[in-house]
Parts: structure tokens; C-alpha cells; sequence
């Protein structure tokens, strides 16, 4: 039996699949095997897989797409091994990845069920690295998961398999960040920890299920729902996602909806300079609120990332 099960859910992207598994074949850690779910594709993702000719990668087709979260729920059911592995099918491990995560699990306390990396952002239209995402979150973390996302992208992450018999499953009826809600099952029954050194590269694209930002509100307003009563209790978190959910109305056009949850936001934090800025913003057309939005992001990321790189 291998120690480590790593899943690959794909759906429509062959051409970048082949890389995908190609830097899990490079890992200097070798005990593994390869769990790729195709979700229903209808190009040549089968033929990319049966051209490796490697026995510890195994193929499953669903017939219907299922989505993200049935992909990786078939991977995990059909996968053997002590700790899980994720893979998006457009991302790619660095080569020490899984020796580092796994060693790292094996001086760990029992307490640990989840190591995850930093990362690049890479753009792979151009081939540069656009930001490195470095850790900063350990041990018991389940009150500062509700924050942010502060584990990142799934391909970062190698999970005990008893985490999924202690929480279950990944939620299918989550639209958009169930990664997300599953960190946030994971991190009150377990702790977390990190390697700093970014060992995955996070391929930015057109294709990319974040870029659709109808799902984005679909999914968001699902998980809090969903956690509704923690978000509740504190109105400096509250405010700080809602807001983002207001941004994500407008940049599609909805800014009656928008408008609504940033004047929300300011009868609960009266003092929040957020809450008034992105108000004032709602009042431009959707193309000019997407230009003076994007560079206000790009600016803010640059103030935070600077020092990373």
C-alpha cells in the first residue's frame, strides 16, 4: 500500500493535465499513487492519462460531470493510502514537495492532520511569477479560519486520511470554496501546520473556475450560510466578507444588491472605511468599477506582498 493517495480531479483540460501529472512522477518522494477522476471531459484527457504508462496512476470517468467536490469525493473513496495528496489539474509540485510534507507528518503530534505550502502565483500566459504566498497560520486555527482562507489552494495540502472519517466528505452542494469549508471542518477536530517554502505553482488562467464570479457568489453566500451563527458574533468579520460579497454584485453588474450589503455593513461598523469606499465605488459604471477596483487590489497587494519575494 502506498503512503501517499494523490487525487487529481479534471474536467476539459488536457492540455494542461499532462504537466500536472508530470510533477507528481518528478517528486523525490516516490511511495505514491495517482487517483485521476475525470469529471465527464470531452477532449483527449483519457488519452494524455493512459500515455504515461505508469502503474500507480489510476483512471476514473464519470459519466455526468459531478463538479469539484464529487471529483475529489470519488478520488478520496477510491484511494488507498495512510495521507491524501490534492492536485488541480492546472497546477504543478515543485519535486520536494511530498518528501517534505511527509516528513514533516511523521515528527508531528498526533493532533496534526493537515500540511500545506506556500506557493507561486504564476501567470502562464506569460510565464512569470506574479507573487509567492507564504504561511503564517499553525497549529490550532479554527477561529482564525473564519478570517480568510488562510491555507490557500488546494494543491498546497496533504491531509491524514482520518481526517475524512472524522468530518466527512466534501460538501457537493457548495458551488464555489469548498476547499474552503472543508479547512474549516478539518481545523475543529484537528490541528494545521505549514512548510514556508513554496512548493507549488498556481497557475493563473482564463479557464479557471475563479474567474467565474457568478459561482464565486453562489458558493460564498452558501458557506455563510452555512456557518451563519459564528459569523453572526463578530461584526469585524461579518463586515469584512460581506463587503467582498458586495464587490463580487457589482463587478457583475448588480449594484442595487451591492449598495444594500455595503450600507448593511455600515449600520453594523459605522467607523469601517471599507464599508464607505466601496459604496462610493458602486456609484460607477461596471467597467469603470472593475478598473478602479483592480488597481486598488493590485496596489494592496503589493503593499502586503512586497517583502516576499
Amino acid at each position: 500500500m502506498p503512503q501517499v493517495s494523490v487525487i487529481i480531479p479534471t474536467y476539459n483540460r488536457a492540455k494542461f493535465l499532462h504537466l500536472a501529472i508530470t510533477s507528481v512522477l518528478n517528486q523525490t518522494f516516490q511511495d505514491f499513487e495517482i487517483v485521476v477522476i475525470d469529471d465527464g471531459s470531452q477532449d483527449n484527457t483519457q488519452e494524455v492519462v493512459k500515455n504515461f504508462h505508469d502503474a500507480r496512476i489510476h483512471y476514473i470517468c464519470h459519466k455526468e460531470n459531478k463538479g469539484e467536490a464529487g471529483a475529489r469525493n470519488t478520488g478520496i473513496i477510491n484511494s488507498h493510502a495512510k495521507y491524501i495528496a490534492f492536485l488541480d489539474d492546472d497546477d504543478e509540485w515543485l519535486p520536494e514537495k511530498l518528501r517534505l510534507q511527509v516528513d514533516l507528518f511523521q515528527n508531528s503530534k498526533p493532533k496534526v492532520g493537515c500540511i500545506y505550502t506556500g506557493y507561486l502565483v504564476v501567470d502562464t500566459t506569460k510565464g512569470k511569477i506574479l507573487r509567492r504566498r507564504v504561511p503564517i497560520k499553525r497549529g490550532d486555527i479554527y477561529h482564525d479560519i473564519f478570517v480568510r482562507n488562510y491555507i490557500g489552494v488546494p494543491s498546497t495540502v496533504i491531509l491524514k486520511r482520518e481526517c475524512f472519517q472524522k468530518v466527512n466528505l466534501f460538501d457537493e452542494n457548495i458551488a464555489f470554496g469548498t476547499d474552503y469549508d472543508m479547512w474549516i471542518r478539518i481545523a475543529k477536530e484537528f490541528h494545521f501546520d505549514y512548510i514556508e517554502k513554496p512548493l507549488v505553482k498556481y497557475c493563473i488562467h482564463k479557464n479557471r473556475l475563479s474567474t467565474n464570479l457568478e459561482i464565486q457568489i453562489k458558493g460564498f453566500e452558501t458557506i455563510h450560510k452555512k456557518y451563519d451563527q459564528f459569523y453572526t458574533l463578530n461584526n469585524k468579520i461579518y463586515c469584512h466578507h460581506y463587503i467582498y460579497l458586495g464587490l463580487l454584485y457589482c463587478c457583475v453588474g448588480n449594484f442595487k444588491k451591492g449598495r444594500e450589503i455595503f450600507i448593511k455593513t455600515i449600520r453594523l461598523r459605522p467607523f469601517g472605511i471599507k464599508s464607505y469606499l466601496s459604496l462610493v465605488l458602486s456609484f460607477f459604471s461596471t467597467g469603470n468599477f472593475r478598473r478602479v477596483r483592480n488597481l486598488i487590489e493590485k496596489f494592496l497587494l503589493y503593499r502586503k506582498n512586497q517583502d516576499t519575494f
